[in-house]
């Protein structure tokens, strides 16, 4: 991409509201199967039985969630017999026209589901390998006309409904609580549920329905008479899922300004300004004695390309509130994690896509289309990452926010602008044609061209480390007075980067010495940055923002991972320069497809290494000892500690805590409760891990690959309560003990910064990566684990954290699970 007003273009259409069908390419297959001459199919080779199974848990699933449907048009279509029989009298609440207009297609749609419903629901009840049923499918997409003219009419119906709303206090009653009918085995006979609501339900069918097609054809075996039928209707849905998705970007005209240099810049780069409640991608710059923020606008042909001015602040009336100022500022609202998650994993299917594409010798149309499309995921992602507040205020009024990814950036930005400040700064008012001139600089000046996505980068470029990387932090030297003192760890992942790791504080001192050592895991990470700070205990000094007290930073530093340097068996020591401290430490790096073996223990004795149902039967109990006592540590004294789980422990703790646990040593408890917080969190992570099998098991691991990739809410629900059922009985036990407790560490995030996603993040691939031989059968290059096999690892326990309350004993006796979320 070559610019980022194309970017903010394409992010525009991304977010527009109007996009409600919106379903990509990328979600529902593209490779072409043979002979259907389309780009959509993906022809999948399925084993008869297997893929049967997972047929009639999709058809379940959605078969639930059909009738849940019905229920909604029904109920939309109820006040419209008596709505029509008053239009005609006297008094009436609505006229005909304005009828005709809200429920226009209802009742079409209905009967085609219905009928669609009674021919279906037989067939999936009365189940055997040989029922087809393609050609219902094939006949619901062929009816797609009818949503066309619903969708062509819908913004009008909900005007027409707003408007007689408020012109009419009868149909306001009406609108606002509709009752819907729930499912026949449901204990709920009713729930209200508004007029508008409603009238998006049948938008949003048409998406679920594309997307159980998807999971259908996936499970079908190609010689089914099912097979093309189902093809045809998946065809006939993209088609028209297409066709009215294609909005034109808005063009945006360009005013040709004088170019001019008036002053020096010193900085420059993308920063997200949260401004009128939303995030802004802006180009800011600092010059010698103003800071600018712009956005650049899109150049009409022929004309140079520009800056848009959005605001400025000279410096010498730029000042930064203090964190307790920051309480009347506007707050930052977090996006939601799983939706950066969804992010992350179509950023790594595409790169995959387009990695094949440039094997295969593909077609450079086909690889730039999947670029583009990598780009909008990567720009949303570099726009809604961010969470940390970097607030600058003018003395004479308005303050501004920008969000950022780490606390580096946020001291690089601060130091500059303060280094300026030192001089003789005036304060300053830019006329018009000033501010054009100065604005008009910045394309020529700037120093950082493109938005930091991999879109952006050159194909030589290294695609980063994939791993685990062993830094230890030795010492520091260089501060001029005594003080307490520690180090954090940030590695760069998906364009930005993640604390990852933070040593004890060593108290007041001028030459601290750690000699810690930790295991931080890299996803496709080129830069490790250390961060040197004081730590402040005076309660006084709470950010508004996150309730934590800031503490100051001394110093930071950054070096590149360079793979030829890093990946060897040694440890390679270096030495990091940072304002006057020097920190001295050492790594070394071990790639993903060695950290990935599961090496059984050969001691009969112990914990570690041991399968699970050996160590509860030797215990008689039903989850083993050390996940009992490490949770209850963690829920006694970490529970509100930040970072927990996520942060590593020391590697010499952790280790003698091992082996304390393996002797079953009469020590234990004393031990835990003198330990550091964040070694019982990484033992307990380390038990997981150096399971001989993972805990939810080889045997089903790709079973619960295959129930994350559905599409359709209720069969991906049917299939993931069913594959809990399959679990051993150990594992099941402890596996929802340890659901309970992260939940309940979620439960403090506000205190603890850990998000259900966050837990998933840490615990999804310790849980489910497998052993060795799963791993060769499933996985090729490092980068190709992290793309997909950890993202859906991720995904599985996430699935599972965010689900309503599981019992084991719930679990055990139903058979069949419908979910009745539609």
């Amino acid at each position: 991409m070559e610019d980022e007003e194309e970017a903010i273009g394409l992010l525009d259409k991304v977010l527009e509201d109007e996009d409600v069908f919106l379903l990509e390419e990328c979600e529902l297959g593209t490779p072409t199967s043979p002979g259907s001459g389309s780009p959509f199919l993906v022809a999948v080779k399925v084993e008869a039985g297997k893929g049967l199974e997972m047929r009639k848990l999709v058809l379940s699933g959605f078969l639930a969630s059909e009738e849940i449907y019905i229920n909604q048009l029904e109920a939309l279509l109820l006040p419209m017999k008596p709505l029509k029989a008053t239009a005609t009298t006297s008094q009436p609440v609505l006229t005909i026209q304005q009828i005709e207009t809200i429920f226009y297609k209802i009742q079409d749609i209905y009967e085609i589901h219905k009928e669609f419903y009674d021919n279906l629901c037989p067939k999936v009840q009365q189940w055997d390998s040989q029922v087809t049923m393609g050609h219902l499918f094939q006949k619901l997409a062929s009816q797609l006309g009818v949503y066309k003219a619903f969708v062509d009419n819908y913004k009008v119906a909900l005007e027409t409904a707003e408007k007689c709303s408020q012109s009419n206090n009868q149909f306001q009653k009406i609108s606002e609580e509709l009752k819907v009918k729930g499912p026949k085995d449901s204990r709920d006979s009713h729930t209200s549920i508004t007029m508008e609501a409603l009238l998006y339900k049948p938008i949003d069918r048409v998406t679920r329905s594309t997307l159980v097609l998807h999971d259908l054809l996936k499970h079908t075996p190609v010689d089914h008479p099912d097979y093309p039928l189902l093809q045809d209707a998946l065809r006939i849905s993209q088609n028209f899922l297409s066709s009215i998705n294609e909005d034109i970007d808005p063009r945006r005209t360009a005013v040709t300004t004088p170019k001019g240099e008036t002053r020096q810049l010193v900085k420059d780069g993308f920063l997200v300004e949260v401004s009128e409640s939303s995030r802004k991608l802006r180009h800011v710059f600092l010059f010698t004695d103003v800071l600018l923020c712009a956005k650049l606008k899109k150049a009409s042909a022929g004309k140079h390309q520009q800056y848009d001015c959005k605001w400025y602040i000279p410096l010498a009336d730029l000042v930064f509130p203090s964190p307790e100022e920051s309480e009347t500022s506007p707050q930052v609202h977090p996006f939601p994690d799983h939706e950066l998650e969804d992010m992350k994993m179509k950023i790594s299917a595409l790169k995959s896509e387009i990695q094949k594409e440039k094997a295969n010798k593909g077609q450079s149309r086909a690889i730039e289309r999947l670029k583009k499309k990598m780009f909008e995921n990567e720009f949303l992602l570099l726009l809604n990452s961010p969470t940390i507040p970097f607030r600058i205020h003018n003395r004479n009024g308005k303050s501004y926010l920008f969000l950022l990814s780490s606390d580096y950036e946020r001291a690089e930005w601060r130091e500059a602008i303060q280094k300026l400040q030192k001089k003789d700064l005036q304060a300053f008012v830019l006329s018009s044609v000033e501010l054009q001139v100065l604005t008009g600089s910045c394309f020529k000046l700037r120093t950082v061209h493109n938005i930091p996505v991999t879109s952006n980068k050159d194909d030589d470029e290294s695609p980063g480390l994939y791993g685990f990387l062993h830094v230890i932090v030795h010492s520091a030297k260089g501060f001029k007075q005594s003080a307490n003192l520690y180090c954090t760890l940030e590695v760069d992942s998906f364009g930005y980067f993640v604390s990852k790791a933070k040593t004890r504080v060593f108290r007041d001192t001028t030459e601290p010495k750690w000699d810690e050592e930790f295991e931080i895991e890299l996803e496709g990470s080129q830069s490790l940055r250390i961060l040197c700070y004081e730590k402040c205990y005076d309660k006084t000094k709470v950010n508004k923002d996150n309730n934590e007290i800031v503490d100051k930073i001394m110093g930071k530093g950054q070096i590149q991972l360079d793979p030829q340097t890093v990946e060897t068996k040694n440890w390679h020591t270096d030495v990091i320069e940072m304002n006057g401290i020097k920190v001295e430490f050492s790594m070394k790096f071990t790639s993903r497809d060695m950290s990935l073996k599961r090496t059984p223990s050969k001691k009969q004795t112990g914990v570690f290494g041991v399968k699970i149902s050996v160590v509860t039967k030797r215990e008689r109990s039903k989850v083993p000892y050390i996940v009992r006592q490490c949770v209850e540590e963690v829920e006694k004294r970490g529970i509100e500690e930040v970072g927990i789980y996520r942060i590593s422990g020391v590697a010499t703790d952790i280790q003698a805590l091992k082996a304390v646990f393996d002797a079953n040593n009469k020590d234990i408890l004393l031990m835990l409760s003198d330990m550091d917080i964040n070694a019982i969190a990484g033992t307990l992570k380390l038990y997981f891990r150096e399971l001989p099998e993972p805990l939810l098991t080889d045997r089903l691991y790709p079973a619960f690959m295959e129930g994350i990739a559905l599409s359709d809410p209720a069969a991906k629900e049917n299939c993931m309560m069913h594959l809990l059922r399959s679990l051993p009985d150990p594992n099941l036990i402890t596996f929802l003990f340890l659901l309970e407790h992260l939940k309940r560490v979620a439960e403090k995030e506000p205190i603890n910064k850990m998000s259900l996603h966050n837990l998933a993040t840490v615990f999804g691939p310790t849980l489910l990566r497998p052993s060795e031989v799963e791993t060769k059968a499933h996985l090729t290059s490092a980068a190709d684990i992290w793309s997909h096999d950890v993202m859906a690892q991720v995904q599985v326990l996430l699935y599972y954290l965010q689900h309503p309350p599981i019992s084991f004993a719930e679990l055990k006796r139903n058979t069949l699970y419908f979910s009745t979320d539609v």
